[in-house]
Order: C-alpha cells, then sequence, then structure tokens
C-alpha cells in the first residue's frame, strides 16, 4: 500500500534552534525582570544587604542601584511578555533591554559578582536568539 503525504518544507536546525531559543528567551526575560525586581526592592528597603567585594573605580549609592534594578525589572519583564505574544516591539525591545542588562550587570559586579556574570551570560543568549530568530515577521506563533 502506497501512501501520499503532503512534501515538507526543508527545515534548518538553526531555524528550529533559534525559534526554540526566542520562546526561551522570552522566558528568561520575564525570569530576568522578576530577579531584578526582587533585587532593586532589596537595595532599595536595605541599604547594607549588599556588601562591596572589591575596590573599583565606580562607586554607586545602593538605593541608587535598587532604583535602578527595579525600573529597569519591570520593563524587562514587560518586554519578556512582548516576546512571548509575538510582537516586533517585544522582540527589539528585548535586545536593546539585554544590551543595557549587560552594562548594568557590569557596573554591579563590585556588590554581586557571581549574580552580574550570569545575568550578562544569559542577556548574551537572549540578544543571538532574538536576534536570529527568522520567525518573526511572518504568521508563526510559538
Amino acid at each position: 500500500m502506497s501512501q501520499n503525504t503532503a512534501p515538507r518544507k526543508p527545515s534548518s536546525s538553526s531555524g528550529a534552534w533559534a525559534a526554540g531559543g526566542t520562546l526561551f528567551a522570552g522566558v528568561l526575560m520575564l525570569v530576568t525582570g522578576f530577579m531584578d525586581i526582587f533585587q532593586g526592592i532589596a537595595g532599595i528597603a536595605e541599604d547594607d544587604i549588599y556588601t562591596r567585594v572589591g575596590d573599583y573605580v565606580f562607586k554607586f549609592n545602593l538605593t541608587t542601584w535598587g532604583w535602578i534594578h527595579l525600573i529597569l525589572g519591570i520593563v524587562v519583564a514587560i518586554a519578556g511578555f512582548g516576546i512571548l505574544k509575538g510582537a516586533e516591539w517585544g522582540r527589539i525591545a528585548g535586545i536593546s533591554l539585554a544590551s543595557l542588562n549587560i552594562l548594568f550587570q557590569f557596573l554591579f559586579l563590585p556588590y554581586q559578582p557571581w549574580w552580574a556574570l550570569f545575568s550578562m551570560a544569559v542577556s548574551i543568549f537572549v540578544i543571538w536568539a532574538l536576534a536570529t530568530d527568522e520567525a518573526y515577521g511572518t504568521d508563526e506563533k510559538y
């Protein structure tokens, strides 16, 4: 018995990785946003929660860092929601905010070095996933 099937569109493994990576990037943006919100609340509520690890050239007030992380976290979480909805503005905002997050986490290294490095690595993945996804601009949903 023979069976007729519709021809399949050739799939590229990088396209599948990028589409799955974009979904994961949206989730990571939400998680990073909420973690930044909590980090900001901790910096605002208790100024002595973070201790300086080393002596760096740049020094900021921890309450200021708390407000920066709180505002950035809210905006990053909103962009993560936009990415999950498949909005083009979410993708553009995600790339921009992940780049900004790398910069802010670099400046936050004296207070939380391991978390800052981890957050920078997550932001690099988010930039890659959002920049390489070919499904944006089409009618495909995640």
